[in-house]
């Protein structure tokens, strides 16, 4: 049995895409990808309030997208594994292919 035939995959992946399917979740995400960040600099960087990306990180971690490591009084954030980065630069690289002539429009 494939892993997309399970219906318990299935159901985590859809909720780990709709957790990623948040704007703001997806840019502190995105936010993580190149090297551990401290919340006060991701919330700087995407002018948003602390406790704002505390909150979504929480959900993050829950969901194994995020890992946090504590330095000194410190928590730092990073992608939590190479998957979800591999995912993210798969993606990234998908929307910015041109589409095809034959596929712009094409109805599935």
């Amino acid at each position: 049995m494939s892993t997309l035939d399970n219906e318990e995959s299935v159901a985590q992946l859809a909720d780990l895409f709709h957790l990623l399917g948040d704007p703001t979740r997806l840019r502190i995400v995105l936010a993580c990808v190149a090297a551990p960040i401290a919340v006060s600099d991701i919330a700087a960087s995407l002018a948003l309030s602390s406790s704002l990306v505390s909150h979504h990180l929480r959900l993050l971690r829950a969901a194994r997208i995020v890992k946090a490591e504590r330095q000194g009084k410190q928590v730092f954030y990073s992608t939590a594994d190479a998957h979800i980065s591999d995912v993210l630069h798969d993606m990234l690289e998908h929307i910015a292919e041109p589409s095809a002539p034959n596929e712009a429009g094409a109805e599935a």
